[in-house]
């Protein structure tokens, strides 16, 4: 009865609802074939194998007899066929991601892998895919780096030691636990495995020790924890063992995150390894939020605008406590880390708050989902019809236009990547008239006039959702973000998120408490009515501004139209800019407007080519910031936690 979940309509649902997407007919078909045993023995034994083989004509007391040798894994005459499936499958989309075939996928496989051992079949795994197609990449590509993150709610025990001595595969999971309770219930699972010998700091085991995490948890971990390591790390190629077990009404996980957050965490993924991005299917087994989750991630690979995420933007204090701990155990082997505080000083803290609430499922005083949703009590039929609800409210029609711009006096336009798209600048009588009211006495010459037009045109389009970003040339870019964010607010948009990267003199606006400024030039903050300042940011200075501070305070703050101004002497490379436009576009549903008063050329295309989802390059080599810039970032991070409690993970926190 255990293995009653373990379903093939966990792929054919899945695959059903793609098609209901209309997705399938977007992506290219690869097709799949049985792994070779020379593949198979890449990671397992001879012995492994044999075992496996000589289930295929044994009889129903014989296959029992074999698989009561293992935890939870139970055999079936055809199991080792569909294991050899499910290997071949993931080296086939390897080949294809890899051979530049294709620029991602997703292999919905079954069964999963990641339990599997050496010389164990483990959790309803036979052949770890994962594993095996890490190696097989090392060996047949010659890669040197490569990062496996397992979203799975099980941790994947098999290849973490597998891998947990090589320095080569950064092996990232984050798993139910609640402190040893959960299975598979191991000491190694928790945050303080951080690999032998020459692979320590290479296994990162981020252990839930509650129910209940929701989406808020799962991009603080992101933020704090995965996302800095990676872009130090440098992975040439990303596997996801993707398991939607950690997905909402899921019976093994227990968890609340809702499937849009797969979509962002997707996207993050897709900015490493200059987006060669496979993702394996592990676990997953309520069925409709399985198949919602594939599909929010294949949307992502397709490069679809990304849906607002939902539910409070706060992690709950056993997350804070889980996150801060991986950080203090891996603080050692990791540049980004080595100038941050000690957390373990916080810790007692922190546990006599979570034990105060401990009759809250997730640690939140007030919760959404489980308060008022009560999603563990909720039969399947129930949470069925609220996902489908859920998805209506959030899902969207894709713009026609990716992205847009106009043509310009200087005639650059027709230099940027082929996929953007003209559109006719505003006349001059309309934008004159449109800007009278408030900024006239800043709009005097006629180069400022004509390109508040063209700006303006493209605003438009973004805001009637005929476009979904757009890049528009001003001399005067402060004035065009001024512009730009009254004509949005009078559109009807709530929450406009501005960021300056460059020297520019801000301009008051007058809609105080709909706009948050975030500048960077050297970073000038300033939110709402809150000013702050840090001055000369460089690339090595990029990292902890924007994964330890833009980024959680924007998806705190949660944009309904982002406005990136790129000015003059600007000490942030084009590689640092064009990154920071890329890891923005899960913010507001991708809409994005580029004000670009500086307009190099090579600037120009890098940011057209991520507003149009191509990859992002390396971002090269990591150089840790100074202790003084970093000690200004903590500072910040410690005043505004309170306002923006996405913060709270990385700073001293204040309850």
């Amino acid at each position: 009865p255990v293995c009653d979940i373990e379903v093939p309509e966990r792929l054919s649902s899945s695959f059903e609802q793609l098609k209901c997407y209309h997705l399938v007919e977007r992506c290219v078909h690869v097709p799949a074939r049985e792994g070779s045993e020379e593949e198979i023995l890449l990671v397992h034994s001879p012995e492994h194998l044999e075992v496996a083989k000589s289930t295929q004509t044994m009889n129903e007391e014989e296959l029992k007899r074999v698989s009561g040798n293992y935890d939870a894994f139970f055999f079936h005459p055809n199991t080792y066929r569909c294991a050899k499936l499910a290997v071949g499958a993931t080296l086939q989309l390897v080949d294809a991601v890899m051979s530049g075939e294709v620029c991602n996928g997703i292999a919905l496989v079954r069964p999963p892998g990641h339990h599997s051992q050496r010389n164990a079949a483990n959790g309803f795994c036979l052949f770890n895919n994962v594993a095996i197609a890490a190696k097989y990449a090392k060996l047949k590509y010659g890669l040197e780096r490569i990062l496996i993150v397992d979203w799975d709610v099980h941790h994947g025990q098999g290849t973490q030691y597998i891998f947990e001595e090589d320095p080569s595969v950064l092996y990232f999971s984050w798993h139910r636990y609640e402190h040893q309770e959960f299975w598979p219930s191991l000491k190694e699972s928790d945050y303080d495995a951080v690999g032998l010998g020459k692979g320590k700091g290479f296994n990162v085991n981020l252990p839930w020790n509650k129910v209940g995490m929701g989406n808020s948890d799962y991009l603080a971990a992101f933020f704090h924890v995965l996302l800095p390591m990676a872009f130090e790390f440098g992975p040439e190629l990303v596997i996801v063992s993707s398991g939607y077990d950690s997905g909402i009404g899921d019976p093994e996980g227990q968890m609340n995150a809702t499937p849009e957050v797969f979509a962002h965490l997707t996207h993050f993924l897709k900015q490493l390894a200059n987006g060669k991005l496979c993702v394996v299917l592990e676990g997953g087994y309520h069925l409709k939020s399985l198949s919602e989750s594939v599909c929010m991630t294949v949307k992502t690979l397709l490069g679809d605008p990304i849906p607002q995420i939902t539910g409070e933007m706060a992690p709950c204090l056993s997350a804070i406590e889980s996150i801060q701990n991986v950080r203090a155990a891996h603080k050692l082997y990791w540049k980004w880390l080595m100038s941050e505080g000690n957390f373990f000083k916080q810790m007692g803290l922190i546990k006599t708050n979570i034990a105060a609430l401990k009759n809250n499922i997730c640690g939140r005083k007030h919760c959404r989902w489980c308060t008022k949703i009560n999603l563990h009590t909720m039969n399947t039929d129930v949470l069925s019809f609220f996902l489908e609800q859920h998805m209506k409210n959030i899902l969207f029609p894709v713009p026609p236009i990716r992205t847009a711009t106009t043509s310009d006096s200087k005639g650059s336009a027709h230099l940027l990547p082929v996929p953007v798209h003209l559109v006719k600048e505003m006349d001059k009588t309309e934008t004159k008239a449109l800007v009278s009211g408030f900024y006239s006495d800043l709009v005097k010459e006629d180069k400022t006039l004509l390109s508040l037009g063209s700006m303006l045109a493209i605003l438009d389009k973004i805001c009637k959702k005929e476009v979904c970003n757009g890049i528009a040339e001003s001399p005067t870019a402060a004035v065009s973000v001024a512009v730009a964010l009254r004509h949005s607010i009078h559109f009807g948009f709530q929450r406009v998120l501005c960021i300056f990267v460059g020297d520019m003199q801000l301009i008051p606006n007058t809609e105080d408490g709909f706009v948050s400024y975030l500048g960077m030039w050297g970073f000038t903050f300033v939110l709402n009515s809150f000013s702050f300042l840090l001055k000369g940011a460089e690339g090595n200075d990029f990292f902890s501004a924007v994964l330890g501070f833009i980024l959680p305070v924007a998806y705190s703050y949660q944009p309904n139209l982002t406005v990136i101004a790129v000015g003059p002497k600007r000490s942030l490379g084009i590689s640092g800019i064009s990154l920071l436009f890329a890891l923005l576009q899960g913010l507001a549903e991708s809409r994005i407007l580029a004000v670009m008063e500086d307009t190099d050329i090579n600037l120009m295309q890098s940011v057209a080519r991520a507003l149009v989802g191509a990859s992002t390059p390396h971002f090269g080599v990591y150089v840790p910031p100074t202790q003084e810039k970093i000690n200004k970032i903590k500072i910040l991070r410690d005043q505004f936690q309170q306002e923006w409690k996405m913060l709270q993970c990385s700073g001293k926190l204040s309850i």
